[in-house]
Order: structure tokens, then sequence, then C-alpha cells
């Protein structure tokens, strides 16, 4: 793993190949894993990268008072473009939608086009029965740590709270066990994820913010999974629409988590639109 340094902290990121830059974002409480099965299959001639974002499986703890509030954490992926002089990016999104605000919030300088998979948008913050059992252990004492215990539980980690309503597809135990153990063994990645949980979600501003991307003139492919029930359907299609250079695309079968479910789709959904002659 590389690391680059920050003013919020040290991000650590794995980069792999050579050529126009696409950065693989990932959700709460997972990595860059997120995408090991993908990789592979993405096409050559493009450098990849996946930043370790702050939301609870990173190793590395953020400094002391780091803004890391939903608006700090999208300061946070614009400083991580910066820090690596990056240019002509495709931003990939999928999960954890505030990298959607970077248009909102004038950041967006670096990204010339983006693939929208199922994610956080308008006023879905946090979604569904995932997004509700979060803000319940970030506001239990021990919560975190007896969430991250279930997690790591074949059979509790298929209930609809947690990971059921995630992945069709079982999530691997090595997956989980990575992404969880930051949690139970550092409480500076607790009191991370819990500065992020904790911070103000107005769904006036975020629905507000989603819609700024009606700005953004950069092809933009929405890779949505309509079977899911955390991240609404008709917010793919919403949100193609709202893009002026947005095109829609759907993983059939797939949950939120479509490239653990279908990595073979996401892959040449993906690799078709890096490789359309207007993004080369």
């Amino acid at each position: 793993m590389r690391h680059v340094a920050l003013p919020a902290g040290v991000i650590e990121y794995d980069e792999a190949g050579s050529g126009p830059p696409v950065v693989l974002l990932h959700g709460l409480l997972m990595d860059h894993t997120l995408w090991d099965s993908v990789l592979p299959l993405l096409p050559r001639g493009f450098r990849y990268l996946r930043p370790v974002l702050p939301l609870g499986a990173h190793r590395r703890p953020m400094n002391p008072g780091a803004d890391l509030t939903l608006r700090g954490q999208v300061r946070l992926v614009s400083d991580f473009l910066d820090a690596l002089g990056l240019e002509g990016v495709t931003l990939v999104h999928t999960d954890w939608g505030g990298a959607l605000f970077l248009t909102a919030h004038g950041l967006d300088r670096r990204v010339a086009r983006q693939v929208i998979l199922p994610c956080e948008a308008f006023g879905n913050f946090p979604p569904g029965l995932p997004g509700k059992m979060v803000t319940l252990a970030v506001r239990l004492p021990g919560g975190l740590k007896l969430a991250a215990r279930q997690l790591r539980i074949g059979r509790l980690r298929r209930l609809p709270m947690l990971f059921g309503q995630m992945a069709r597809r079982p999530v691997p135990d090595h997956l989980v066990h990575r992404w969880t153990e930051p949690l139970l063994r550092d409480p500076a990645i607790r009191r991370d994820l819990i500065a992020y949980c904790r911070g103000p979600f107005d769904t006036r501003e975020l629905i507000r913010d989603t819609e700024a991307l009606s700005r953004f003139a950069g092809e933009t492919l929405v890779l949505w999974s309509p079977d899911n029930r955390v991240m609404p359907p008709e917010h793919g299609r919403r949100l193609a629409e709202l893009l002026p250079a947005g095109q829609y695309a759907e993983v059939p079968g797939a949950y939120v988590l479509s490239m653990l479910d279908e990595p073979e789709t996401v892959a040449r959904e993906i690799g078709r639109f890096l490789t359309s002659s207007s993004g080369r």
C-alpha cells in the first residue's frame, strides 16, 4: 500500500496500471478490497487508484480534531486528488454518496467523468436498515464493537439490518474480518467513524447538493442495481436524467454491492464506459 499525507491525516491507497486515472471509492465499514474481484477484469491502459477513506475500515487514524463530517469527507476526497496531482479523473462511487457532492462544493475540477453505482443520494443519508443500524450503534456505549462482532458471524451478517440487503451473495469472511479489524482494535478508528456518523445530515441540503450534479458536464455512467432495497431504484434513473451527459445501465440480480454480486457485469460495463471513444 502507498500513502499520502493530507490535511486531515495520512490516507493509504492501492495503485495499479498506468494511463488516465480511475479512482475507485468504497463505502462505510469497507476498504479498497471491495474492488478485488473487479480490478483484474478492468481494461488495461488506465491508472487505477483505490484510496482507503476514513469510514471505519481504515488502518491509520486521522489527525485529532480533523473534520470528518460529511462535508469534511468530501473535502478529503478533493485533497486526495490534489495531493496526487490527478487530472482528468474518472471517479467511481459506490455505497457512500458523499463524493457526489464535489460539484456542489466547487471541488470537481479534477474530475472529468464519473461512474455511479448504487449509493446514497438525494435525502437517502444514512440509507435503509443498514444505515439505521449504524446510526444506532454509534449512539450506544460499545455499540460499534458489538456491531463489528455481529458482522463477523455469517448467519448474523445475512440479517437485513447488517449486510443482508447490501449483497445478494454472502460477503466473504476474509473481507469482513479485514474490514472490522481496525474498528475492534483501535479506539481512534472508532472515534473517526463516530465523528462522521454523528455529523449533521440535513435532508434539504443533501437533496440540493445532489441536484447540483446538473452542473457537471462530463460524461457519467449510472450503473444501478434495480433489485436492491437500500438505494432506491428510482434514484438511479433520476441521477441519469439529472446529469447533462448521463447514461443509465443496470446490473440485474445484484444488490448495493454489485461488484461482489456480479463482478463480471460491473467490470464489463465500467470497461465499456472507460474505453468509449469520448473518454480516451
